[in-house]
Formats: structure tokens, sequence, C-alpha cells
């Protein structure tokens, strides 16, 4: 099998074909997003688009990269680690859990399981992108809050998975088995509030 090329090529309209990419990836999934409506709703040639990305599976992984960096980046932006401990978790389990729920985020989870057996790289392009990209940088925050003597953490690999898992709690199984799809800001807060607790109660110091 060939596999898409390490790293896209950069230029002008490179945002324009992943914006356009992202709409049709939501809209038919992976398989049913052809490179012919990928271009149209881009509004960019066909040709244009292959010399940005040779390959649809390059695509699809910058699109879901794409997106959960800006993810990590509003998180981050909100946290102002002088606050307490308290306060930034519970920013960061509130924008986690809003994220898990987004139509985006069980969109590409759908599209990975979907084609888990065919293109196993999709998932693994969404794990590092999505929950290992945000588990490497709780840790750098748990971390930080370990040394000011916030809390007591021996293993924050662990506890940035355990936080993790806690935001999933209630309502995201209910959107990923299509029980629900949308869900009230204070649900939101309410799981996070709960993850929150659920995790200071344990490595509090």
């Amino acid at each position: 099998m060939t596999q898409p090329a390490a790293v896209p090529r950069k230029g002008r309209k490179y945002d324009q074909v992943l914006k356009g990419a992202r709409k049709v990836f939501m809209a038919d999934g992976f398989e049913g997003a052809s490179v012919d409506d990928i271009a149209r709703v881009a509004g960019v040639s066909k040709a244009t688009l292959y010399s940005y990305f040779p390959d649809k599976r390059l695509l699809f992984r910058e699109a879901a990269q794409t997106e959960c960096d800006l993810m990590a980046e509003r998180i981050l932006s909100m946290i102002d680690e002088t606050r307490p401990a308290r306060e930034v978790l519970t920013v960061a389990a509130t924008e986690l859990t809003g994220f898990l729920l987004s139509d985006f985020a069980q969109q590409v989870f759908r599209i990975c399981v979907a084609e888990r057996d065919r293109f196993p790289e999709l998932g693994r392009a969404f794990y590092e992108a999505g929950p290992k990209n945000g588990q490497a940088r709780l840790m750098e925050y748990l971390d930080t809050a370990v040394a000011k003597g916030e809390l007591r953490i021996e293993d924050t690999e662990m506890a940035a998975e355990q936080f993790a898992e806690l935001c999933r709690v209630k309502l995201w199984n209910q959107a990923a088995f299509g029980i629900r799809d949308r869900f009230t800001q204070g649900e939101i807060d309410s799981v996070a509030r709960h993850a929150v607790d659920m995790f200071l109660a344990r490595y509090a110091a």
C-alpha cells in the first residue's frame, strides 16, 4: 500500500483546499468524499489540489491535524497557569468536553472506525493529532502544577489519560452511538465540573 507523503506542500491556496476538504469530509465521510467534490467546494482545480495533496489520506490527516491544533491553541490561550489548579483544569475540561462532542470530532471518530481495517493510518493520524497531542500538552501543565506543589502525581502520563477519560463520561457515549447530537452548555459544564472534582479528589496536594 502506498503511504501518503509525510508533509504536504504549503502554498497560497493551502488553507483554501483544507477548508473545502473539511466540509466534504464532514458531509460525506472519507470514502464518500471525492477529489472532484473537494476541489469544487474549495474553489480550485484538481491539478491545484493534487499539487498540495497527492493522496486523499494525506488531505484527511492534515485537516484533522489542523482542527486539533486549533482546539489545543484555544485551550492554551484560555489557561492562566498563575491561577489555582481547579480553575485551570475546569477550563481545560470544559473545552475538551465540548470538542469531543463537536460534529467534527464525532465525524472524524466515525471515519477512523469505519476505515480502520483498510486505512489504519487514518486512525493513527487522528490519534497523533488529537488524543496524543492533547495528552502531551496536559502533561506539561500537570508537571508544572506538581513542581509548584499544587498537585501530587507520580505518573503524569497516566493522570493526563485519566483526565481525558473523565471528560467523556455520560455525554460522549450518547454522541458516539447516535442517541443525541446536541448538548447544552449546562450539560457540558456539569461533566467538566465532575471530571475536575474526581481528578482533584485523587491528585490534589
